[in-house]
């Protein structure tokens, strides 16, 4: 089994507010999916290290919890070197980058739509799914239409502080992109919402739902 670990490359929400990849979303799915023997392959928008959210930086317990993750981002590979390749599984963590590049990279939303098209599993966690929302089937409708889904919801935004930083609110960009959207009855709750090959987190406390729906998913669990 064969996995796409698809990261940012953004490093800036806006000139006042550093961002990146979400550590924990990255690293608990990794470790859940190489565990289980699953081969995982990362690729960003522009190669190479993988930026981190300066908030997500590890403690020296997760350095050494988290080294076999922390070293796969050092050196991603382009997402334009793999396009043409076939994943039992793409898998999109969040961090508010993706709002930032992946949400308009075309290569990526290729990529997404051959792979949904064959009924290979897609996953993301918390901003991950901004990566979707503008991406298309490959019948051309809207991803997530009439599909049940999560993500980072507005009052987590809220919450965060960044509501009104980003460049758009995900819970109303997946509801006008057609989503069937739920979430935790309160903020911060782990939540995961799976519907067909689809599989959704709403934060980062969801990882290590997100991560035993992904393996379970690959495992034929």
């Amino acid at each position: 089994m064969r996995a796409l670990f698809v990261t940012t490359s953004a490093t800036q929400l806006s000139p006042e507010h550093q961002t990146g990849l979400w550590l924990e979303e990255f690293a608990v799915p990794y470790l859940a999916a190489i565990e289980a023997g699953i081969a995982v392959t990362v690729a960003s928008p522009r190669g190479g290290p993988v930026p981190l959210d300066p908030k997500t930086e590890p403690s020296d317990k997760q350095r050494k919890e988290w080294a076999m993750p922390l070293e796969a981002l050092g050196h991603s590979v382009t997402l334009a070197s793999v396009q043409g390749e076939t994943f039992d599984a793409v898998f999109i963590p969040g961090g508010h980058g993706p709002m930032m590049d992946l949400a308009k990279d075309a290569t990526l939303h290729t990529l997404v739509a051959r792979h949904d098209a064959a009924g290979k599993v897609i996953a993301a966690v918390c901003h991950g799914p901004a990566a979707l929302v503008h991406a298309r089937r490959a019948d051309g409708q809207p991803f997530f239409q009439g599909r049940r889904a999560t993500g980072f919801t507005n009052a987590e935004e809220f919450l965060a502080r960044l509501k009104a930083v980003v460049p758009f609110l995900l819970e109303d960009e997946m509801k006008a992109s057609g989503a069937d959207f739920h979430s935790a009855l309160l903020p911060l709750l782990s939540h995961v919402e799976q519907d067909g090959n689809l599989i959704t987190g709403q934060n980062p406390n969801s990882s290590e739902a997100v991560a035993k729906a992904l393996v379970a998913a690959l495992s034929g669990c």
